[in-house]
C-alpha cells in the first residue's frame, strides 16, 4: 500500500500519530505537498464527510478525523507557503451575537479545512459588523452565519443590512445555517444559501467558488 493510501486510511481512523509519521516519511521521499495534502489529507476527509453526510459515522469520529489531519497539516503549511500554493478560497465563519452554541459552527469549520478552505473562524457571540470587518480584513469572499436561538436569528439580517449600507453586498456571498432556520428564512433576509449541515456547507461555499 502507498504512503499516500496509508495517509487516507489512517486519517479516516483519527490515528494523528500516524498520520503525521506518514506525512513525515512522504515529505522525506521528495513527495510534493501538494500531492500529500490533495491526495492524502484532503482525499482522506472527503470519506470521512461522504461517511457522517450518510450517517455511517458520527460527530466524534468526525473530530478525530480532523485532529489527525491537522497532525499532518502542520507539517505541510510552510512547505505550501514556500511554494507559493494558494488555498481554494477563504471562509468567514462565526455563530451570531447573543448565540453561544458553536458545535455545528464548529464542525463547518473542520469540514471546510478539510476540503482545503482557509477558515476564519470567529468563535461565537460575534456582532455584525465584525463578520463583515473580517471579510475585508482576510479578503474573504465568503461569510457563514449560525444561529441555534429564534432570538439571535435577527442578527443575520442585520448582518446583510449592514453589508447592503457598506457596499459589500454584492461581493461576498452569504452563508445560514442552524436548526430554528429554513430555506425561506435564508430567502427572505437576503441570504445566498441556507446549509443544513458541515457536508452540505461544503457542497454551497465550493459552488459559490466555483462561479468566481
Amino acid at each position: 500500500m502507498s504512503i499516500v493510501q496509508q495517509l487516507i486510511e489512517k486519517l479516516q481512523k483519527g490515528d494523528a500519530k500516524s498520520v503525521a509519521e506518514l506525512t513525515r516519511q512522504a515529505i522525506d521521499q521528495n513527495m510534493g505537498p501538494k500531492k500529500i495534502l490533495d491526495d492524502g489529507l484532503l482525499a482522506g476527509m472527503a470519506v470521512v464527510g461522504e461517511k457522517f453526510k450518510k450517517h455511517e459515522i458520527f460527530l466524534p469520529h468526525v473530530l478525530l478525523a480532523a485532529r489527525a489531519m491537522y497532525a499532518g497539516l502542520d507539517l505541510l503549511k510552510p512547505l505550501l507557503a514556500k511554494d507559493g500554493i494558494p488555498v481554494i478560497g477563504k471562509v468567514v465563519l462565526g455563530t451570531v451575537q447573543g448565540d453561544l452554541h458553536d458545535i455545528g459552527k464548529n464542525l463547518v469549520g473542520i469540514m471546510l479545512k478539510g476540503a482545503g478552505y482557509e477558515v476564519i473562524d470567529l468563535g461565537k457571540d460575534v456582532p455584525p459588523e465584525r463578520f463583515l470587518d473580517a471579510a475585508q480584513e482576510s479578503g474573504a469572499t465568503i461569510v457563514g452565519m449560525s444561529a441555534l436561538l429564534t432570538t439571535t436569528m435577527p442578527v443575520m439580517k442585520q448582518v446583510i443590512d449592514l453589508a447592503k449600507e457598506r457596499d459589500m453586498f454584492g461581493t461576498l456571498k452569504f452563508l445560514v445555517g442552524g436548526a430554528p432556520l429554513s430555506v425561506d428564512y435564508a430567502r427572505e433576509i437576503g441570504a445566498d444559501a441556507y446549509c443544513f449541515d458541515g457536508v452540505n456547507a461544503v457542497e454551497c461555499v465550493k459552488s459559490f467558488t466555483v462561479e468566481r
